[in-house]
Parts: C-alpha cells; sequence; structure tokens
C-alpha cells in the first residue's frame, strides 16, 4: 500500500490525446497530456504536483548539464482488454533508481513520492496508453541536479520528474550487432550498473561507426581485455547455447536488467538450464562454428526481446539462425506480452493495476 503523499494537480485545459494514434506513433517522440515534478532542497523532498506535458525552465549553469548528475529509469504500462491499465514491476524500477541516486550522490526518491506520483499520473493520462497488441506506455522518470552554479560538488537541489509517451516496437526489424573491442561502455569501479545520462551518451559514437557498417547496434566488451561480452547496446545480452539459456553474470559494469530478471526467471520456471557468467568471445566462434548457437537476443525495457540476426567481429560475419524457428525467445516474447496484456495469469505477480 502507498502512504500517501499530498500531489497538487493541475489538469490540461485541452488533452491532445485525440490528435494523435497513440497506436501508432514513433517511439518516444509524442508525449502525453501530463508530467508529474516532485522538488528537493533544504535537505528534503519539498513539493509534488502534476500539470500538463510542458517545457522545463532552467539555466544554463544548472549543474546536471556541466556535471553529470543526471539518472533516469525506463517503464512501461499497458491496457487489457477491458480497459485496465496496469505497470510492469515498478517497485523494481523505484529501488534501481535509488541504487543510482547513491553512486550519483544524489537523494533518494522516497517510494511514495515515485509510486505515488507514477500512480496518479497514470490515471490521469490513461486514455494514452495503447492498446494494440505491441504498444505500451513508455514512462520516463527522472533526477536530475538543479543547483545554477559551476563548481565540481553535488548539488544542493533536485528534479525527480516522470513523463511517459506511447510506444510501439522499439526495433522493427531483427538486428544486426557488432563486437567492441576499442571502444568502452564501462569500467570496473565505474557506473557501469546504474542508469546515469553519461553511460549512453558515451555509446553514441561507437554506434554511429557500427551503423556505417551496416549494423544496427555493438556488443560492449570488458573494458580491461576486450575479450569478454557484456551488453549489448542498451540491452542485456542473452544466448541459447546447445539446451541453455546463457547470459553475462552481473558486475559493476553491467545492468541489472529488470526484462533480464524476468527472462530469465521464466526460464528457470520452464525448467530451462540458466548459466549466469563470462562469455569469451573466443566461445562464441567456437560455438557458431559447431552451429550450437540456436538464438541470441538482447532484452531491455524498450525493446523487450530484439532477435539478434548476426554478430559481426573484426572481418567476420557469424549468421544466426532463422528468426521464426527460435522457441525460446518466440516464447518468452510472447509470455510476457500476454501477462502484460491480462491474456495470461501473472503468476510471477510482476503487474501492478493502476485502475
Amino acid at each position: 500500500m502507498i502512504a500517501n503523499v499530498d500531489i497538487k494537480i493541475e489538469k490540461t485545459a485541452h488533452s491532445r490525446v485525440s490528435e494523435n494514434d497513440v497506436n501508432n506513433v514513433p517511439f518516444g517522440k509524442c508525449f502525453s497530456d501530463h508530467m508529474f515534478i516532485a522538488e528537493y532542497a533544504d535537505g528534503k523532498w519539498q513539493k509534488s504536483h502534476i500539470m500538463p506535458y510542458q517545457d522545463m525552465p532552467m539555466s544554463y549553469a544548472m549543474s546536471a548539464l556541466h556535471y553529470g548528475q543526471a539518472i533516469f529509469e525506463g517503464m512501461k504500462a499497458y491496457k487489457s482488454e477491458s480497459g485496465e491499465v496496469s505497470i510492469f514491476r515498478p517497485l523494481e524500477n523505484f529501488k534501481r533508481l535509488n541504487k543510482s541516486a547513491i553512486r550519483m550522490a544524489m537523494p533518494e526518491v522516497p517510494e511514495e513520492i515515485f509510486m505515488g506520483g507514477l500512480v496518479e499520473l497514470l490515471k490521469l493520462d490513461a486514455a494514452w496508453v495503447p492498446t494494440s497488441e505491441t504498444g505500451s506506455l513508455y514512462i520516463r522518470p527522472f533526477l536530475i541536479a538543479t543547483d545554477e552554479a559551476i563548481g565540481v560538488k553535488a548539488s544542493d537541489t533536485y528534479k525527480f520528474v516522470i513523463i511517459t509517451c506511447p510506444a510501439g516496437k522499439y526495433y522493427s526489424e531483427p538486428i544486426k550487432v557488432l563486437i567492441e573491442t576499442n571502444y568502452i561502455r564501462a569500467v570496473e569501479g565505474g557506473v557501469g550498473f546504474v542508469k546515469a545520462a553519461g553511460n549512453y551518451g558515451r555509446s553514441l559514437y561507437p554506434t554511429r561507426l557500427a551503423q556505417q557498417k551496416g549494423y544496427q547496434q555493438v556488443i560492449w566488451t570488458d573494458g580491461k581485455t576486450h575479450s569478454f561480452l557484456e551488453e549489448s547496446g542498451t540491452m542485456n545480452l542473452m544466448f541459447v547455447i546447445g539446451d541453455t539459456v546463457v547470459t553475462p553474470a552481473l558486475s559493476d559494469t553491467i545492468l541489472d536488467g529488470i526484462t533480464r530478471r524476468s527472462v530469465l526467471a521464466l526460464a528457470r520456471e520452464w525448467g530451462m538450464k540458466v548459466e549466469e557468467r563470462k562469455i569469451s568471445i573466443q566461445e562464441i566462434l567456437d560455438a557458431h562454428a559447431k552451429g550450437e548457437i540456436k538464438e541470441a537476443f538482447g532484452v531491455g525495457t524498450a525493446a523487450t526481446i530484439a532477435p539478434i540476426l548476426g554478430i559481426g567481429y573484426q572481418d567476420h560475419y557469424m549468421e544466426l539462425p532463422a528468426v521464426a524457428g527460435r522457441e525460446f525467445c518466440n516464447k518468452v516474447d510472447e509470455t510476457l506480452r500476454n501477462i502484460r496484456k491480462g491474456k495470461a495469469e501473472d503468476k510471477m505477480g510482476w503487474m501492478y493495476k493502476v485502475n
């Protein structure tokens, strides 16, 4: 049960939902009517309010712009055939946001503010949740430092904001990925395990280089030896090698993905072998040569399940089995979709009902 939080609500005078086809909009470019904001100052959380979605007035000296105190989460809400709106595992996002906040020297967000603001916002903008089979309302909670001062120190003031946007599939087709052995996403002792904005900024140039070679994303490797696989672009990485689901073990260089956890939980429930361990490039090369790689795919909130069509490494390209014949990732994709849409029993208790 969420403790009550005092939220001032200012509703929009004119909803834009009728002007948009929420079941057919580009990912991340069409925003819902309202947004939630909570402010932190003088060592405590202050006022919370919901207001019409709008631009943010800010100083060019705002601390987040200069020193990178900016973290975020990615979540999704779904609408069942009966019109019920539910969020997929939001408390896990709440916990991870605060894990990120601690590492970035930011104040933790209380559960009543995170969940209370989220629920009230979704009640207000329920009409924006798509009803299509693959549609969802993407939810972006984020925390930014707002001191208007230049000087390297933790900010004294912050804003916690939630915005939402209707979304369809992140990747319209299976993707090709290139193993990256020059640029580094994260190092031990760093912030690779948190959702810090800078983690994504540093990924853009290597990704652009891969795209120029015909790939959609990269597979990041460890920062010391570039011998072991870590993540794929903005997703956790999984393989089915023989009869076993294999994924890189979590560390301080790999994000603890909530979709990752969910996929592994389903695999174990179905009696599959699951291994969370280091995966070397050489192992993948050898397994592919022997025909043992049955599936490769990325998992994440935005993409959910993103089948990998092929993997590039230096001048070598490894084509993988046809996506249509992949038993595990297709079954996982369908199962998660049915749970989220209320078409299958939520045995794990993953869905949080809003209305």
